[in-house]
């Protein structure tokens, strides 16, 4: 009997012994930064460290990885790695963008949360998107007015409507004009036009007043063919009086409303979409629509121009509403992915029409700021690409929130489609 407790403490004796080798080894190894197996062959590895050691092999891996570099690293983090992001902002280098992105910013996870809190946000005198009275002073400024404001205008809308109520008139002259001379730094321009999610990042190589009016955004095809494509990612989304169940008073049917005015008014070919991809639920509305939309893009290789048209949510005691010819219009907001987070590109969502897209929201926005005054909100600029990536003239459209009325929803449809149709068409920007 003491001999077989001589032979066993005589084994644990060595077992510990190899095992502090080991670890000084290992770390010794780790610390110079090479990545040879060090004193212990392939064998030894397979047969004491991966079924016996595996905190020692974590510590390994984890300390060959150039964003771990100590224990915690390399022992927890490394198998963990959502927990990076608990020292990502003690240490800028410790999370690789592909992982932050992946694990915390993941598309399609957060569209709900899509909505600017717009309060705390620095507008100068060219930022006339969202408060009437900077709106009504560029316009005096400027000297001039809607001319379908004045009387006669006013008079020929009465008479066109049966019940005396006011029709929608093309705006036919700007109200305002920009002095792009004043706009041609990056900071005046984000000031006069954009909103920049915290969560991402823009930069002049993205925003430049010339480089975005140089685009071409006119039609080029005919209208014997589909030209426009409308869908919903969030089919579900509805109004402050839509009817529970009755898809067409809610965002369906002001897409469809929409593409009758782009339609009818404007000779436009336009698709309209209605499949719902967030009845059962709103996470990976965007993963779950996109199989869908590239089939339709293939089936229709002559659309392109697609419009993702959505309701936003905002705080209850916030009203997205104008009086724009004396009808209650929702304002609307253009929406643009960067596929970038404050931190750099993520990869694996490329997109290789992002400068194509934001030229073309922004001349939207431009043509709305001139014509219309106030019934554009600023663009909003967020980290992910949310299908943008289908086609280089792609539009993500906020139309209204959840306390407007759907009558209010539809009366944006009107200036929405002209001003479509004035960039479509290469009226504006002028050439």
């Amino acid at each position: 009997m003491d001999m077989k407790k001589k032979i066993l403490r005589l084994i644990i004796i060595l077992v510990v012994v190899i095992s502090v080798f080991f670890v000084l080894s290992e770390l010794s190894h780790a610390q110079s930064g090479q990545e040879d197996q060090g004193l212990l062959s392939g064998w030894m590895q397979e047969m004491m460290l991966e079924p016996y050691l595996p905190a020692i092999r974590m510590m390994r891996s984890g300390s060959a990885d150039k964003s771990t570099s100590n224990l915690y690293d390399g022992w927890i983090l490394a198998e963990y790695p959502v927990l990076l992001y608990s020292v990502q902002e003690e240490r800028e280098d410790a999370v690789e963008e592909s992982d932050y992105a992946r694990l915390l910013m993941l598309e399609g996870s957060d569209e709900e949360r899509k909505a600017i809190s717009e309060d705390g946000l620095e507008y100068d005198e060219n930022a006339m998107h969202l408060e009437q009275g900077i709106a009504d002073a560029l316009l005096a400024e400027n000297g001039m007015y809607l001319e379908n404001q004045a009387a006669q205008g006013q008079a020929e809308q009465k008479e066109g409507a049966e019940d005396g109520s006011a029709v929608f008139q093309p705006v036919q002259q700007k109200s305002y004009s920009y002095n792009w001379e004043e706009l041609q730094s990056y900071e005046m321009l984000v000031k006069a036009f954009y909103a920049v999610d915290s969560t991402t990042r823009a930069g002049e190589e993205l925003l430049s007043a010339e480089a975005l009016l140089a685009e071409d955004m006119r039609m080029k095809g005919s209208a014997d063919d589909p030209q426009i494509l409308i869908y919903h990612t969030h089919a579900q989304e509805m109004f402050a009086d839509s009817v529970a169940g009755d898809e067409s008073t809610g965002i369906v049917g002001v897409g469809e409303y929409l593409a009758s005015i782009l339609r009818e008014r404007y000779g436009y070919n336009v698709l309209h979409h209605t499949e719902s991809y967030d009845r059962e639920s709103r996470d990976y509305a965007y993963s779950n629509a996109l199989p869908a939309i590239e089939e339709l893009l293939g089936d229709y290789p002559t659309i392109e121009v697609v419009i993702d048209l959505h309701r936003d949510a905002v705080p209850e005691d916030r009203r997205l509403v104008v009086d724009l010819q004396g009808r209650p219009t929702a304002q609307f907001m253009f929406f643009n992915g960067l596929s970038r987070t404050a931190k750099g590109e993520i990869e694996y969502l490329e997109n290789p029409y992002l400068k194509d897209n934001l030229a073309f929201s922004f001349q939207m926005q431009t043509a709305c700021n001139e014509y219309y005054p106030g019934l554009a909100r600023r663009i909003y600029l967020k980290a992910y690409r949310y299908n943008m990536h289908v086609c280089p003239k792609t539009l993500l459209i906020e139309l209204g929130a959840q306390n407007n009325t759907l009558e209010e929803a539809m009366n944006a449809c009107d200036p929405l489609a002209h001003v479509l149709d004035l960039v479509l068409s290469g009226r504006e920007p002028a050439r």
